[in-house]
Formats: C-alpha cells, sequence, structure tokens
C-alpha cells in the first residue's frame, strides 16, 4: 500500500510539472498555475523543498476568425507562423504539512515569422516573408496555498492558492521590420507583436483551485483552476502602427482529467484542458489591444519515478479553437454598424517536458495520503 500511495503522488507530480501554456497569437505567458504547480505541493511535509524545470513548445499557424478556421491563409503562404519555447525553473517549499509557497522563473525564446508585418501580403504587398524575435525572462510568479484537509487523515486533497504575477517581462520589446514606410523601402527597428513579448506589462493577482480524488488504488481523477486578474488597463506601449496601447488581459485555465499508476514506476495520464483569454476583464476597463480567445484540447500524459527524481512529459492536442470578438472589435462594430472579428493563429498541439527533484524536510519517502479501493 505504500509503494502504491507513494507512486500516487508522483504521478500528480509528473502531470502538474506540466503547465497550462500559450496556445500561439493568444498569448498566455508562463506558468498558468501561479500558486504551484499541483504535483510540486503534493504530500509537501514542513520544511521540504521542490525543485522544478520545465519545458514547452509549439508552433501556431492556423489561423481563426470565430471558430471558423481560415485554410486559405495556410493555402495561399500568407500564415503567421510563431515559435516558442518557455523554460519554466521553481521552486515550492512546505511552510507547514499544509501550507505551501512558490516562486516560478520563466524564460521565453519566441519567433515570428510573416509577411504582412514586412510589406503586406500579396497581392497587394510585397509578400517577402521576414522573422522578428524576443528571448529572455517573463513574468515572474509568487504564490501560497493551502490544502484544506488533513492529509494523515484523507485519501483526497483539495488546495486553494493565491499568487501575484509580477512585471518583470519586457513588455516593450523591439526588433527590426522589414519594407516599411510610404514608399516600403525602409527597414525601421518598432516593438514586436504582443503575442511575442515577454511580459504584459501588468501587476497582477491570481487564484488557483486544485484537487485529486482516487477512485481505487491506481486510478483516480485531477483538476486544476486558474484565473490570471490583472487591474491595469494597458502598459502604455502602442502597438507597431500605433493605433491603440497593448492591454493587460486577464487569463483563464482549467483541466481535468483521469491517471493511471502502475506498480513499477510508470504512470499514464488522459485529460481535457482550456485556456485562454477573456474579450473583457473582470476587473477595471478592458479597453486595448488584445487577441482574445481560447482553445480546448485532449491531453495524454506519461511519466515515471525512480527515488526523489521525477520525470513526465505530455502531449495537448488542440479539438477546436476560437478567436473571439475582443472588446476594440465589439466598439468598432458598435460604432460602423458593421461586424468587426480579427482573427489569432493557434496550434495544432504543444510539447510539454518536466523533471523534478525533492528534497529536506522529514520522511521524504513517506507519503501521508492513503490509496483505499474506493473514494473515501
Amino acid at each position: 500500500m505504500k509503494n502504491i500511495t507513494f507512486l500516487f503522488g508522483t504521478f500528480l507530480l509528473f502531470f502538474y510539472i506540466s503547465p497550462i501554456s500559450s496556445q500561439g497569437c493568444v498569448a498566455i505567458r508562463g506558468n498558468s498555475a501561479c500558486g504551484g504547480s499541483f504535483g510540486s505541493t503534493l504530500n509537501l511535509n514542513k520544511g521540504e523543498f521542490n525543485t522544478q524545470f520545465g519545458i514547452r513548445h509549439f508552433k501556431s499557424f492556423r489561423h481563426f476568425r470565430g471558430d471558423e478556421e481560415e485554410t486559405n491563409r495556410v493555402e495561399e503562404g500568407t500564415e503567421v507562423i510563431n515559435r516558442s519555447t518557455f523554460l519554466d525553473f521553481s521552486l515550492s517549499y512546505g511552510i507547514t504539512d499544509r501550507i505551501y509557497a512558490n516562486l516560478i522563473l520563466p524564460i521565453a525564446f519566441n519567433n515570428r515569422s510573416s509577411m504582412y508585418e514586412h510589406g503586406g501580403n500579396p497581392p497587394n504587398g510585397l509578400g517577402e516573408r521576414h522573422e522578428t524575435s524576443s528571448q529572455g525572462l517573463s513574468d515572474v510568479r509568487i504564490g501560497i496555498g493551502y490544502w484544506l484537509f488533513d492529509p494523515s487523515k484523507y485519501n483526497f486533497n483539495y488546495s486553494v492558492g493565491l499568487g501575484l504575477k509580477l512585471p518583470t517581462g519586457n513588455y516593450d520589446y523591439t526588433d527590426v521590420f522589414y519594407n516599411q514606410g510610404p514608399n516600403k523601402n525602409e527597414n525601421t527597428e518598432k516593438v514586436v507583436d504582443q503575442s511575442i513579448q515577454l511580459g504584459d506589462g501588468g501587476l497582477g493577482v491570481t487564484l488557483d483551485f486544485q484537487g485529486y480524488h482516487p477512485v481505487t488504488n491506481h486510478l483516480g481523477i485531477s483538476t486544476n483552476l486558474y484565473y490570471l486578474f490583472n487591474f491595469q488597463e494597458s502598459n502604455g506601449v502602442l502597438t507597431r502602427n500605433g493605433s491603440s496601447e497593448f492591454s493587460c488581459p486577464d487569463q483563464f485555465a482549467a483541466r481535468i482529467g483521469a491517471f493511471y499508476s502502475t506498480m513499477k514506476g510508470i504512470n499514464f495520464f488522459l485529460g481535457g484542458r482550456v485556456e485562454g483569454v477573456p474579450a473583457e476583464d473582470i476587473f477595471g476597463s478592458s479597453a486595448g489591444y488584445r487577441r482574445p480567445g481560447y482553445a480546448v484540447s485532449m491531453e495524454p500524459g506519461i511519466g515515471y519515478s525512480v527515488n526523489k527524481i521525477s520525470v513526465f512529459a505530455s502531449f495537448p492536442i488542440a479539438l477546436y479553437r476560437n478567436r473571439t470578438q475582443s472588446y476594440e472589435d465589439k466598439a468598432r462594430t458598435l460604432a460602423t454598424g458593421v461586424f468587426t472579428q480579427g482573427d489569432a493563429a493557434f496550434a495544432d498541439y504543444l510539447v510539454n517536458v518536466g523533471f523534478s527533484y525533492r528534497f529536506g524536510g522529514h520522511n521524504h519517502m513517506k507519503m501521508s495520503v492513503p490509496i483505499l479501493d474506493s473514494v473515501h
């Protein structure tokens, strides 16, 4: 029973190494579980640390306006291609057996290839494809959380977390744009697109809810809900064409799934997730430039543990994508009487790989959550 309990705990650690992440032009930055990834805090004893390193990568290129894909963009070769890789370093600490704290340091590497930003799409533009890029520290996140039930008495648990997103990422990153000016013969350094900016410039507050519920010795259900409140309207940086300022948007994410743990340290997960940027914030004004939208994905995953080390990989596959009408789209529609809705590029899939190591504290190998044949 103790081995089964340990496998259960380490599997959850595997799964939540994989953060909820960006889907392309709809800019969701960094680790969405700002309060700390679930597995990094599961059964974290007083004085115990958990270190994590995660890598995420995606390529977005499929354009959607609403939930309709504009397939002609790929066929004509005018699609915008975003390639992004994120390195997330995090540290979790058990203040008590039920209260935990987290620090997340995300580093981003972005590359954006397009025609319309460098002279225009054909047939009315030059049709030359060029690239802009950005790299560096993104928005740092710190948080604290609390497990609602005593892990020594229950085989299920749920936690609530509160965090801060700090505006540490560069939100006015610039690069060279080609074929600019009235005669399209100038190369000018301007701010890169919002989707590859390293931060949004706002001080945000996050709320997250996480839970796990075993069903049998090997099978269980886990869930994670997250919301980022950005109170600042915009960050003062004008878009490349100078029409408006970049907004500081809210973000949301949710995932739920079933996990299966084996006795040999191999673990499997299959679940669903939704993540995105709303058109309007819960608090404050929603003005400013943003590309709202969301993606719904199926997420298979596999993990392996040995002693204090855990590794995990997951591959979320997009099932549904929707670039919703933005605040500015709605205002323009109201002013002109003509329905307006922008587009955004989404990825087909993401690749998440994680590594974790625990140390310190007491009774590291002793998991206090008993796994029973049925729900407690």
